[in-house]
C-alpha cells in the first residue's frame, strides 16, 4: 500500500515483501525501480521538484530512515518496519549468489567499488558480479558507463552516488539499461568495503545511526543534520496538530505513478 507523508509517497512494505518484488522483477525481467526514503531526501524533494517526481515514478519508495518510520506511526499507520537501504542492498545480494542472478556495482570511488566487489565475493561464495564501475565519470562518460551496463545483461543494479544524483541517473536511463531491478544504496560501498563504520545494532534499533554518523564526520554533516532534522520536526508537528484537530489520521492513499 503506498500512503502520502509530509507530501511524498511512501510503501508499506516489510523487508520480506520487498525482496519478494525484488526478486520477481529479476526473475520475470520486468522493470522495478527501488528508491530508500529517509529524512533528508524527504525535505530535500519537498524544494527539488525534478527528485520529487523521481521519488513518485520509483516502482517502490521505501521506509529506509527511522524517522519516516516514526512519523508514519504518529500519523496513523500503526506499527510499520523500516527497510534499511544498506540491508535490503547485502539481502539482495545474498539472493543473487543463491539463484545465480548477476549483479551490477556502480558508484564511490574507484578503490572502494573494486573492495566492495572483493567482500561480496568473500562472504557469496558461487556470487557472479555483471560488472562494476565506480561514481566518477563525467557527463561525457556517461552513454558508455550505460553502455556497459546495458551490455553485461545484469539482473540488478546498485546505485551508489549520493542524492539526487542517483534518482536522475535511474530517472534518466532505467528504460534503456534493461537491468530488471535497479536500486540507490547511497553509502552502502564504503560501509561494505569497511571505509566506514556502520552503528552497533542498538544504536541502529534505537533509532540513532544518523547520530553514530554525525559523531564519525561531525564537520560536514552537523550543518546538513541541523537543517534536515530541524525542516522535518516541522512538518510533522504541523500534521500532527492537523490530526489532533482532525481527530482521525491524517495519511492517504497516493497515486502510484511508476
Amino acid at each position: 500500500m503506498r500512503v502520502e507523508l509530509l507530501g511524498l509517497p511512501v510503501d508499506i512494505l516489510t523487508r520480506r515483501e520487498t525482496l519478494g518484488r525484488a526478486l520477481a522483477a529479476m526473475r520475470g525481467r520486468t522493470r522495478c525501480q527501488h528508491v530508500a526514503l529517509n529524512v533528508a531526501k524527504l525535505v530535500q524533494a519537498r524544494r527539488d521538484p525534478e527528485l520529487d517526481r523521481d521519488v513518485r515514478e520509483s516502482d517502490i519508495v521505501g521506509i529506509d530512515g527511522a524517522g519516516i518510520a516514526l512519523a508514519l506511526r504518529l500519523l496513523g499507520e500503526g506499527r510499520v518496519e523500516r527497510v534499511a537501504g544498506i540491508d535490503l542492498f547485502q539481502d539482495l545480494v545474498g539472493l543473487c549468489a543463491a539463484e545465480g542472478l548477476r549483479p551490477y556495482l556502480l558508484g564511490a570511488r574507484p578503490e572502494v567499488v573494486g573492495e566492495t566487489a572483493q567482500v561480496l565475493a568473500r562472504r557469496h561464495p558461487g556470487l557472479v558480479l555483471a560488472g562494476w564501475h565506480d561514481g566518477y565519470f563525467r557527463p561525457d562518460e556517461e552513454e558508455a558507463v550505460c553502455r556497459a551496463i546495458a551490455e553485461s545483461r545484469a539482473d540488478c543494479l546498485f546505485i551508489a552516488l549520493p542524492t539526487p544524483a542517483k534518482e536522475r541517473f535511474m530517472a534518466r536511463h532505467r528504460d534503456r539499461l534493461g537491468v530488471p531491478f535497479v536500486m540507490g544504496v547511497g553509502g552502502s560501498f564504503d560501509v561494505i568495503a569497511g571505509r566506514v563504520r556502520r552503528a552497533p545494532r542498538l544504536v541502529q534499533a534505537a533509532g540513532l545511526e544518523w547520530f553514530y554518523r554525525l559523531a564519525q564526520e561531525p564537520r560536514r554533516l552537523a550543518a546538513r543534520y541541523l537543517r534536515t532534522n530541524a525542516a522535518f520536526a516541522v512538518l510533522l508537528a504541523g500534521a500532527l496538530l492537523r490530526r489532533l484537530a482532525h481527530g482521525r489520521p491524517v495519511l492517504r492513499r497516493a497515486d502510484h505513478r511508476g
